[in-house]
């Protein structure tokens, strides 16, 4: 007779009732939910979405916690999340309360993970490349779709992190690199039947790396069709175009555009057109864009002083700290802003918003 289930059962839906930390403030007045100011700029009723999103999260974290659970308690024929195909059954909600400034993006991201994950046999790996300037969010989405992904996040086993100017920083020994990269990603998708590989600092990666990863790029036949494909997702981080983006961004915004309207149609020839260019990067030039093996260049958008503040805020509340509009607004007017006449966009986007918010702890 099982008895010991049920304690640990009673817990996980007491949990699930409480509201998340840093949700309520002083004296038990409830704090506005974050992302509910982006949303009231959006016009949907912040209330009605918060609850929608909140049982939406509070079903996806049940199911997820009820695997782990049986796993330990019947572990007989019980595979690892690490294994399975995730579904990123919290992407949706953390991009749009986590994620600031950037619908392009998380449209795209969003639309492209969902729909590579549900296929049942992937043919190619997932690629998408990231760009735009610092701090505008790239690695803060790699990272969000880690932790969706696996119960470790950037931890796991499954998920592989190369920064070029750290794992290759030597073009002369390019030939061990492009063994020892291989053979990583090789090794990783025979212990995981589910791999993410993330490549910082793209632009800066030697040509014979970015062909190093042709093979794992391309279209293949699978060899069984019963058999279940792996599924491999590449996230290629990188600066480069960011100025582009900058430019196109700051004409529309002056012919009088909201942010909101800009489309992937005003974007999309410019960024494209801004990577193959560009004179002082091999990204461009490389087989994986002359081949078309990117799926999807998703462009990050620069930051505004409004953006700067929610980051701020998302940086006290992760700490369970006490804030005040004046100390938003202080953190958001430590940042330079550019261009010089204008100072419409962060030039350090939120990076290192979460230091600043030091000045201001008791």
């Amino acid at each position: 007779m099982l008895r010991g289930p049920r304690s640990p059962l009673w817990l996980l839906l007491l949990l699930l009732l409480l509201p998340p930390p840093g949700t309520w403030g002083d004296g038990g007045r409830a704090r506005p939910r974050e992302g509910a100011e982006e949303a009231g700029e959006a016009g949907s009723c912040p209330a009605f979405q918060g609850l929608r999103e909140r049982l939406r999260a509070a079903g996806a974290l049940c199911r997820r916690y009820w695997a782990l659970f049986s796993c330990r308690v019947w572990p007989e024929g019980c595979r690892q999340d690490e294994e399975e195909p995730a579904r990123p059954l919290g992407l949706e909600a953390d991009l749009r309360v986590r994620l600031h400034g950037q619908h392009l993006a998380r449209e795209l991201v969003l639309t492209a993970a969902r729909g590579y994950l549900e296929l049942p046999q992937p043919d190619k790996a997932l690629a998408l490349s990231f760009h735009g300037w610092s701090g505008t969010g790239k690695n803060f989405v790699a990272r969000m779709l880690a932790e969706n992904l696996y119960r470790d996040g950037l931890r796991s086993d499954c998920v592989k992190v190369f920064i070029a100017t750290l794992h290759f920083p030597h073009h002369k020994y390019v030939d061990l690199y492009q063994e020892q990269l291989a053979g990583q990603i090789r090794k990783t998708q025979e212990h995981c039947h589910q791999t993410l590989f993330i490549l910082d600092e793209a632009e800066k990666l030697h040509p014979g790396l970015l062909e190093a990863l042709r093979p794992h790029l391309e279209r293949q036949a699978p060899e069984n069709p019963r058999a279940k494909s792996p599924r491999t997702i590449f996230l290629f981080l990188s600066n480069l175009a960011g100025n582009i983006i900058n430019e196109v961004v700051l004409n529309l915004l002056k012919a009088g555009w909201s942010r909101e309207e800009i489309g992937m149609e005003h974007l999309e020839p410019q960024l494209q057109a801004g990577i193959v260019e560009a004179t002082d990067s091999g990204f461009g030039h490389s087989c994986l864009v002359k081949e078309n093996l990117i799926d999807f260049f998703i462009p990050f958008l620069p930051l505004e002083y409004r953006h700067v503040r929610l980051c701020a805020r998302d940086a006290f509340l992760s700490q369970e700290l006490l804030y005040t509009e004046e100390a938003l607004d202080e953190i958001a007017k430590m940042m330079v802003y550019v261009p010089k006449e204008e100072q419409l966009f962060s030039s350090q986007g939120c990076k290192s918003v979460s230091q600043r918010i030091n000045y201001f702890m008791p």
